[in-house]
């Protein structure tokens, strides 16, 4: 019996510094490595290519478009979605390699755990979750808009054991800059959904949202990343609404 094949499949821009960790982290699993690149200015798609990967350069328009487009462009039985700044550990590339041995259903959410300016977190929100990353690829593919995409897949799902990891910003010059980009694209998604920025939502949401993090999820255990993360969270809400308001200001005035 032939053994199942299975492509990773990742989108990029500027990603230098994470990119060559994650495909090496599930190199030895994979027979293919798709990466879909939206025209970085740095080392990202060299990189990419002197470690056997499939490039192609796409204009990003969306996160549900850029990976639907990379999920088109696999050619292999099994689909594995990694974010750039994300690596297996051996052990979940082990359970991966048995369980689509397996062929006992059609999709699997794999743990995901996350590390903060260099340093796992186990609380605030960012602790242990399940997500669907390892699909049959022509039963798969991604819904959402913008931002907050989703993989989807016909059939049936189990979860795994043994956890990725999410190097979620190893500096907070980094963390501003990906800041930026997200609070655009969920900005522009309410706008174009028809939502408004009401000033008392607003401050009702932000300091909840503190709250949440910091104190309901147990942030404060997680020392002066808990509260930074905490921080920064509750900023993002507060600039994503902004951002909201201002195209409809700007509307307002054309």
């Amino acid at each position: 019996m032939t053994k199942p094949r299975i492509s990773l499949f990742i989108i990029t821009k500027n990603e230098e510094a994470n990119i060559a960790k994650c495909i090496l982290s599930a190199r030895s699993l994979v027979n293919e490595i798709v990466v879909v690149d939206s025209f970085s200015t740095d080392k990202t798609a060299q990189i990419c290519r002197d470690l056997g990967a499939l490039v192609y350069e796409n204009k990003f328009e969306g996160f549900t478009k850029q990976k639907n487009f990379a999920l088109k462009k696999v050619s292999s039985d099994w689909a594995l979605s990694l974010d750039a700044d994300e690596t297996l550990t051996s052990e979940l590339a082990e359970e991966i390699r048995h369980a689509v041995e397996s062929d006992r259903c059609d999709g699997y959410e794999l743990p995901r755990v996350n590390a903060f300016l260099g340093k796992r977190m186990y609380h605030g929100g960012l602790k242990r979750e399940y997500i669907l990353r390892l699909v049959r690829t022509k039963q798969a593919v991604y819904k959402g808009g913008l931002v907050h995409e989703r993989l989807c897949v016909e059939g049936n799902t189990e979860k795994l054991n043994n956890v990725f990891v999410h190097h979620s910003y190893n500096d907070i010059e980094t963390y501003f800059e990906k800041f930026n980009k997200y609070t655009t694209l969920a900005a522009k998604t309410m706008y174009e959904n028809g939502r408004k920025c009401h000033l008392i939502g607003v401050l009702l949401t932000v300091p909840f949202e503190f709250a949440r993090r910091y104190i309901l999820r147990a942030g404060f255990l997680d020392g002066i990343r808990g509260l930074i993360w905490a921080s920064f969270s509750a900023f993002y809400v507060f600039v994503k609404y902004m951002k909201l308001w201002f195209l409809w200001e700007r509307k307002r005035t054309k």
